[in-house]
């Protein structure tokens, strides 16, 4: 699972009202080349969750993410390699997704998130 798709996932359990960032544990993470593409990080940019997306990487074992970030940040060809490579090379392969409300446990088995609810939730 790509940090992408992290920062774009929250719990939808029924009562839930803080269901993002979902918490992060690891057991295995991998990082996969992608082709480097600037025109989609600046588009996606306004998109993302930032402190969220900082978070996560660090979890991940990827420190050089700056903790604030703005606009003008993407002139910078360092910065959106750092941001290239957080957001779309680091994939969490096995681990678990944690509501933060709730503590409800997704695991994350061959980098695919499972977020089926039981029927109760």
């Amino acid at each position: 699972m790509r940090l992408l798709t992290h920062n774009m996932l929250s719990s939808n359990i029924k009562g839930v009202t803080n269901g993002f960032p979902l918490r992060i544990e690891v057991e295995k993470v991998v990082e996969k080349q992608v082709d480097f593409n600037p025109d989609f990080l600046r588009n996606i940019f306004p998109k993302i969750e930032w402190k969220p997306l900082v978070e996560a990487s660090r979890i991940m074992g990827y420190a050089d993410l700056p903790d604030d970030a703005d606009p003008t940040l993407l002139h910078s060809d360092e910065f959106l390699r750092r941001f290239h490579h957080a957001l779309l090379e680091l994939h969490l392969e096995e681990g678990a997704l944690f509501c933060p409300e709730t503590g409800r446990r997704f695991p994350v088995n061959k980098g695919i998130p499972n977020m089926l609810l039981h029927e109760d939730e």
